[in-house]
């Protein structure tokens, strides 16, 4: 079972995992209304479809439109909000057909320092539980495991058991995380790993997971998969 992203950083928002403010829009004015109540000058629309690749991605109709845009106001979110809802944006993980954008998430953008990769996976093969990260953050985690694997760093987790602090700051340093950023980053996993456990998810992405100038980590995308055998405990 998939959710979208606004589903899932809503599910963040509840585990502690800081998010970037933002609301759910389903027509253009409600998005030029949530472009206004935000704080600052610039917000990002970005569509919300069950695929990755969406800042990459172009409308069908309208080859220019891209899923994820920068908008440096609340008319200029309005008018992507227009293009891109009611049309259907291809990705590389849609498929030449594409998917339909119904809805849109409006959100404040980031203070962006560094980009990072963090996800949590079941690894079959292990029996295992793997958190892993990458310095790698906005490219497609598959192309960096197959030409350069080492800049993933991972840590297995024992079913039954938690993420261990050590563990987290393991993480954290694998990604040349210093000072108050590896407090930030300790206490994201921690809640990450809170968030895997207690929904029985099966896949967990966040790409990418920024650190700001502020040296704040927040998860600016959300990509959540849930084990559909646990779903009877999650009504």
């Amino acid at each position: 079972m998939n959710i979208h992203e606004f589903q899932g950083k809503e599910i963040f928002r509840k585990f502690g995992v800081p998010v970037p403010d933002g609301k759910v829009a389903r027509n253009a004015d409600e998005a030029e209304q949530i472009a206004n109540e935000l704080p600052g000058n610039i917000c990002v629309v970005k569509a919300q479809i069950h695929a990755g690749g969406r800042g990459k991605g172009a409308l069908t109709e309208l080859p220019d439109v891209h899923g994820v845009k920068v908008c440096k106001s609340a008319d200029e979110a309005k008018a992507h909000a227009e293009a891109l809802l009611g049309n259907t944006l291809v990705t590389h993980q849609t498929g030449p057909a594409g998917k339909l954008v119904q809805r849109l998430l409006v959100e404040a953008a980031s203070n962006i320092s560094s980009e990072f990769y963090a996800g949590i996976v079941l690894d079959r093969s292990t029996c295992k539980f793997c958190f892993m990260v990458s310095t790698e953050g906005g490219v497609e985690i598959e192309k960096v495991a197959s030409e350069t694997p080492e800049k993933i760093f991972k840590v297995w987790i024992e079913p039954g058991a938690n993420l261990k602090s050590f563990q987290a700051r393991q993480l954290a340093f694998a990604l040349g995380m210093k000072g108050t950023q590896i407090r930030s980053a300790v206490k994201t996993f921690m809640n990450l790993w809170n968030v895997f456990r207690d929904k029985d998810c099966s896949l967990m992405e966040i790409n990418p997971l920024i650190v700001t100038v502020e040296n704040d980590v927040i998860a600016v995308d959300a990509k959540i998969n849930f084990d559909g055998n646990a779903l009877y405990r999650h009504p």
